[in-house]
């Protein structure tokens, strides 16, 4: 996963470099290659619930610090769904449990089929 990810960086930095020479790419240059680099670091910490500071910036070939620095403004801006634990220097990840997102979704579709049965058997008694 190292040089992949490594990889991806690099090729990243060059298509930057090519949409800033170009005057119509130019002004979505830092928003496209910021959404890139969410969508990679999303992807790494989907496979685990928790993985070690150090491990994910060798995976990209950067800094420790970098990796810091930008997940947490990632995770701040409710970008990535993850915990970082500074002195353990590990990543957490808290992804939306599903069961609790259906069970909410189930809940709420119950509630608006209650509301129906009421307004239609107040109709119904007149």
């Amino acid at each position: 996963s190292s040089g992949i990810n490594a990889e991806f960086f690099t090729s990243l930095a060059e298509i930057e470099t090519t949409f800033k020479a170009d005057r119509y790419l130019a002004p979505h240059t830092s928003y496209y290659t910021r959404q890139m680099r969410v969508r990679a670091y999303g992807q790494l910490l989907e496979s685990y619930s928790s993985l070690t500071v150090t491990y994910m910036a060798n995976s990209f070939g950067v800094s420790e610090e970098f990796i810091d620095r930008e997940l947490s403004r990632f995770i701040t801006a409710g970008v990535l769904n993850a915990k970082i634990d500074k002195v353990g220097g590990i990543i957490q990840t808290n992804r939306p449990d599903k069961k609790n997102w259906q069970y909410q979704a189930v809940i709420k579709q119950g509630d608006m089929l209650l509301n129906r049965i009421q307004k239609l058997s107040r109709v119904i008694t007149i």
